[in-house]
Formats: structure tokens, C-alpha cells, sequence
């Protein structure tokens, strides 16, 4: 019964979705408030039955109802609990449901915290998100019902992909989805102001919080899909390049640049082209990512479908929005009125240059993502983009960004001093020169990635630091007065300054992993040693032991001290999944510092001996780290005060008491 009413509540929030889109454009188009005061209660009841219908599917997942296809093809019921409620999205239907449901979420967030909107502008976004909502949820009816029922039930089901029974993927896609799909806000944001035809610093501010908590939520989906693949895969890397990896990669760096276009907009009330065009962008590569992980125009183990009906219909919503918002875009541009007038050396002028760099980078991920797969549908000719050709195109692009990121920090708004910004950053130039003599001295084997890879991590860290330093009043200012002046500076500043040193630890992360590592192929028998690195294990011996619905076999080394004497352990292990007849790799790791010794077993030879794939890879922890550092600052601006979801409410002046006549 709870099944059928998931699916009720499903078609009425497509229903919803439909008045949603429509009601409250015609109350902004016929002036009536009523019909736009609607929205809210429309989107917010839209949430809470999108709710109940993921909620019926978690329910049916959680009982091993296996007389629901989707749950007869992706669980069992000897999979522990975490990995049945996961398997709600480890698959096309459930994720696309979870979708919706987080559409509908931020929906329902503007409804309830946007209450200092102006009505006509709550309506337009409202409705722009309704009919975004409408197109996915006729999706999911039409071609991706979750709650489709098997007659007979079979007994047993077919268990979920083994790669996808992992902590990482339960966590993974809602965070992945949560920034996907958060930038679907600034998008209605974009296109209501273009049907408005008013577009000022005010709105700027509205649309900033947003777009802060979709890049966190999508800078932590990223990273943690990256640590996922480097650990469960087995196969010692954490960035493929792989085109549904990319997928997720472009809206991450055009909502970088969305951001910074939008703070410019809100302090100067430029760049308004800019900041709507982005927000546009963003989410219409959200909307790519989206079709290219399920039309079936690649495979990947990321991706969740190869049914082409589904990736015409996911084409098609594409194609009408996105070319519906650039007509919009094109046919209002000519109104947007410049804005705020800037030299080019000035803190706009950084920004605006960022924006460049970061959108010729998105351009460039996409470009190497899609030729492929044009040439192919066009020519039949198959050829492949891999890391040599991202790593160079990209780097190249990149490397100018990271060393003019400090200077923007240093620079004034309106009209800024290079030569002064410069003479503030030389001790950040020579902590970066003096980090880059010592590197090339030391290192082994000795590259000039290496020497500029550090150079760079080690001036964006010395960057922060010289502006925390002058902001404190630092050197002049005592201690105490320097304390009390970081105290005083807004979460935004500190936020950035966080979030820019997380691009510098993740700089020193990737460095250190790509040019400092060590790796060992061997074949050994219980008792004989592995080196790697600085390292040296020794080879135990193999075991086997049973899970809830796989069986494993565990290869143990001890870790050896100088001495030659163990005083650690590290096991590694291959699993095999028999419903679904497939091995996994369970790679070994311990982290020591901020570098991992990575283990990882392959097959067993004829002889006795095992297959071991080891690796050092030295500071590599700082990939993730810088991560979290940026989710921190992007999490610690969205709570400064200044940062409103709507504009500050006026309040009434008081009005003085009348003097009684005496």
C-alpha cells in the first residue's frame, strides 16, 4: 500500500509542479498577488509529497519488498542496512527520484526564506523551478518509474553493483545532486530577472547565498566521489578524467566564477551580463552532466543508464532550457545597463580576469568531454581524450589563475595599485621562491612540475597569510589589537581566506601525490618483503573470510620498523559478490602523516605467489583536506549576517511619542 501511495503522491507532484509553473507567472503577468502569493504553499507542499514518494521507496528498500522492480534489481536481502537504503539512489529510477526531491527542496527553501523577496520576483523563481520540476517529474513517470510492480514477486533480488556497496557512494551522489541541482536556483533566479527585465546589486545579494551552498554542497560531492574512486577502485588513482567525472567537474568551475561574478555585481552593481549569463551556464552544464550520465552515450561506472529513449527525452529538456534562457538572455541583453564603471587594475578588474581563466577552463574540460562523442555519432570514428590532453590543456590555463589569485586579494575596489599590491606580496614571493630552491635541491627524481607545483601550493598558502596579516594591522598592531581585529573581520573574509589556503593545500596535495610518489608491482609468497618507497612490508600470508553477501579473500602485510620488526599492519582484499557474479578490490591503506601507503592485491599465480600493487604517495591526505578547507569557507560566508536570502526588511522609523499639552 505504501508503495502505491508513493507513487499517488508522486503524480500529484507533478500536478503541483504544473500550477506552480503557471499560476503564479500569470499573477506577476496579471498584477495579482493572490495568484502569486500561491507559490509558496504550491512549492512547499510539492516538497513534502516528493517526500512521502522517496519516503515509500526508502520503506520498500528497507523491507526487501522485491514485488518493486527497482528493488528487485538492485538489492537482497542479506545486504546490510546501510547499503539497501543507499541502493534507494544507486541506481537510474531512485536517483532520479532523489533528484526531484532535492529540486523541490530548494524550492521549498525559497518559499519559506525568501519571505523579504519582492512577490513578483518569488513568483517568477518559483515558477521557473516549478517548470523545471514538471519536465523531471513527467520524466520519471513516462520513462523512469520507481514504482513499477513485478507479478509474481520473486523471492530474492538481484543485489546492487558491488562498487556502488561502499559508505563513499551513500554519501557521494545526494551531495553530488545537492550542488547539481542548488544551482537550479540561481538559474530561476537568472531567467526571472530576464523576464522581469530588472536586474540591480539587490539582486546580486539574493542570489549569492544560493549559489555559495550549491558550490559547497557540489565541492564536497566531488571530492568525495575522488576519494571513493581512489579507494574502492583499487587502482591507486583519484582523478580519471573520466567524462562523467568531468560532468561534475564544469558546473564546479563555472559556479566558481558565478560566485566571484556575483560578488562583483552586489559590491559595484557591474558585470550584470556577467554574473546572469553564468548562472545560466552553470546549471545548463548541471543539466549536461545529467544527460550524459544517463542517455547512454557513455560508459562508465559512473554512469546509470544505456536506455537512448531516456537520453532523448533528457535532450530534450535540455534543449528547452537551455535554448529557451539564451533566447531570453539574447533577446533582453541589449536592456542590461553597464553598471559600475572600474579601471582595470582594481579588484573587479582580478575578478573579471579569474572569470576568463575559469570559463576558458570549463570550455576546454568541455570541448575534450564531447568531441569524442561527436565525432563518433558523426563519422563512426572512435578516438580517445585522455589525462595527457586535460593535464596540458587545463594546467596551462590554470597556472596564470593560481599566481594572480593573491594580487586580487590585494588589490582596492574601483582603482587599485599594482606596484603596492606587489610590494605587500614579497614575502609570499620569497617563501614561494625559497620553497621552490628547496625542492628542486632535495627532491628525487627532480622535475620542473614538482619545483612549480610547490612554488605555487606554497604562495597561494603565503598569499592568505600576508592578508590575514594585514587586515590584523600585523606587523605594527600588538598581539592582542591583531586578535581583536580577525575577530572583527566578516565570516565572508575569513571564508575566503579559507577557501582560497584549501586551493593551496590541495595544490601541495596534488604535487606531492603526482611527483613524489613511489609505486611496486611484485609477485611474493607469505614471508618475502615488498619496498616501496621508504617502506617495507612483508607479505603474511592470504585468508578467507565471509560477508553478509560476499565472501573475501585478505591478504595481510606487517609494516617493518628499521629494525626489521613489525609495528603495524595493513590488509588488502578481494571480494567476490555471487548474486551478481562480480569481484571487487578492497585496497589496503594507512596513513601515516599526511602521506598513505596504498596496497593493492591482484591474482593469485600458479605458484603460490600473489600479485601486490603498492604505492607511497606522500602528502596525498592534503587532496582531500584542501576540500574540506573550501567547503569551510564557503560554509563559514554563508553565515555572515551580511549575506541575506532576501533583501533586508524595512522597518518602519519610530516615530516619536506626542508631548502631552499641559
Amino acid at each position: 500500500m505504501s508503495v502505491e501511495a508513493g507513487h499517488f503522491a508522486l503524480v500529484l507532484a507533478f500536478a503541483l509542479a504544473l500550477i506552480q509553473s503557471t499560476v503564479p507567472l500569470l499573477g506577476t503577468r496579471w498584477n495579482d498577488r493572490r495568484m502569486m502569493a500561491a507559490s509558496g504553499p504550491v512549492a512547499i507542499t510539492g516538497f513534502v509529497l516528493t517526500l512521502i514518494a522517496f519516503a515509500a521507496l526508502t520503506l520498500a528498500y528497507a523491507q526487501s519488498d522485491f514485488s518493486l522492480q527497482n528493488v528487485y534489481e538492485n538489492s537482497h536481502s542479506l545486504k546490510p542496512m546501510i547499503f539497501k537504503l543507499s541502493g534507494v539512489w544507486g541506481n537510474h529510477e531512485g536517483s532520479m527520484l532523489l533528484w526531484v526531491l532535492i529540486l523541490t527542496l530548494f524550492g521549498a527553501a525559497v518559499a519559506a526564506f525568501g519571505e523579504n523577496l519582492p512577490p513578483s520576483l518569488k513568483a517568477n523563481v518559483l515558477a521557473v523551478q516549478g517548470m523545471i520540476g514538471a519536465a523531471f517529474f513527467l520524466f520519471i513517470l513516462v520513462t523512469s518509474n520507481p514504482f513499477a510492480r513485478l507479478d509474481p514477486a520473486p523471492i530474492e533480488g538481484q543485489d546492487l553493483n558491488p562498487v556502488l556497496q561502499d559508505i563513499g557512494l551513500a554519501i557521494h551522489p545526494p551531495l553530488l545532486y545537492l550542488g547539481y541541482v542548488g544551482f537550479s536556483v540561481c538559474f530561476s533566479f537568472a531567467v526571472a530577472a530576464l523576464i522581469e527585465g530588472r536586474i540591480d546589486a539587490a539582486w546580486a545579494r539574493w542570489v549569492r547565498p544560493w549559489t555559495l551552498a550549491a558550490w559547497v554542497f557540489l565541492t564536497g560531492g566531488i571530492a568525495m566521489g575522488s576519494y571513493w574512486a581512489y579507494y574502492e577502485l583499487g587502482w591507486g588513482g583519484f582523478w580519471f578524467w573520466d567524462p562523467v567525472e568531468n560532468a561534475s567537474f564544469m558546473p564546479w568551475l563555472a559556479g566558481t566564477a558565478l560566485l566571484h561574478s556575483a560578488l562583483v555585481m552586489e559590491k559595484r552593481s557591474a558585470l550584470k551580463v556577467w554574473t546572469i549569463l553564468l548562472a545560466i551556464l552553470t546549471f545548463s552544464l548541471s543539466l549536461l552532466g545529467t544527460f550524459l550520465v544517463r542517455s547512454g552515450v557513455l560508459t562508465s561506472v559512473h554512469a546509470f543508464a544505456t536506455d537512448p529513449t531516456r537520453g532523448v527525452f533528457i535532450l530534450g529538456i535540455l534543449s528547452v532550457f537551455v535554448g529557451g534562457s539564451l533566447a531570453l538572455f539574447a533577446f533582453r541583453a541589449s536592456a542590461l545597463t553597464t553598471g559600475g564603471l572600474f579601471h582595470p587594475i582594481s579588484r573587479e578588474g582580478s575578478l573579471v580576469l579569474n572569470n576568463l581563466f575559469l570559463t576558458t577552463a570549463t570550455a576546454t574540460v568541455l570541448i575534450g568531454t564531447l568531441y569524442p562523442l561527436a565525432l563518433e555519432a558523426v563519422t563512426g570514428t572512435k578516438i580517445s581524450v585522455g589525462a595527457p590532453f586535460f593535464n596540458l590543456t587545463f594546467g596551462l590555463i590554470i597556472f596564470p589563475l593560481l599566481l594572480l589569485v593573491p594580487f586580487g586579494t590585494m588589490l582596492a575596489w574601483k582603482r587599485g595599485d599594482a606596484l603596492a599590491a606587489a610590494q605587500r606580496l614579497l614575502g609570499a614571493a620569497a617563501l614561494a621562491l625559497g620553497a621552490m630552491l628547496v625542492t628542486g635541491l632535495v627532491s628525487e627524481p627532480r622535475s620542473i612540475f614538482a619545483v612549480v607545483g610547490i612554488g605555487i601550493g606554497v604562495w597561494l598558502l603565503a598569499g592568505v597569510a600576508t592578508d590575514l596579516a594585514l587586515r590584523a594591522g600585523l606587523p605594527r598592531a600588538g598581539f592582542g589589537t591583531a586578535l581583536h581585529r580577525v575577530a572583527g573581520l566578516p565570516r565572508s573574509a575569513i571564508g575566503t581566506m579559507l577557501a582560497h589556503a584549501g586551493l593551496g593545500v590541495t595544490v601541495l596535495g596534488l604535487v606531492g601525490a603526482l611527483a613524489f610518489g613511489r609505486e611496486a608491482v611484485v609477485a611474493v609468497k607469505p614471508g618475502e618483503q615488498v619496498a616501496v618507497g621508504a617502506y617495507t612490508m612483508r607479505f603474511e600470508g592470504l585468508s578467507s573470510e565471509p560477508g553478509p553477501n560476499f565472501s573475501s579473500r585478505i591478504a595481510r602485510f606487517s609494516l617493518l620498523d628499521a629494525a626489521g620488526s613489525p609495528h603495524a599492519t595493513i590488509a588488502s582484499a578481494k571480494r567476490f559478490y555471487p548474486v551478481r557474479r562480480m569481484p571487487t578490490t578492497e585496497a589496503g591503506i594507512r596513513t601515516m602523516w599526511l602521506g598513505q601507503l596504498y596496497v593493492s592485491i591482484g591474482e593469485e599465480r600458479a605458484d603460490g605467489a600473489l600479485v601486490v600493487h603498492a604505492w607511497w604517495k606522500p602528502l596525498v591526505t592534503l587532496i582531500w583536506g584542501g576540500a574540506l578547507l573550501m567547503m569551510a569557507g564557503g560554509t563559514l560566508s554563508l553565515l555572515d549576517r551580511r549575506l541575506r536570502v532576501g533583501a533586508p526588511s524595512r522597518r518602519a522609523r519610530p516615530v516619536a511619542a506626542p508631548v502631552p499639552a499641559e
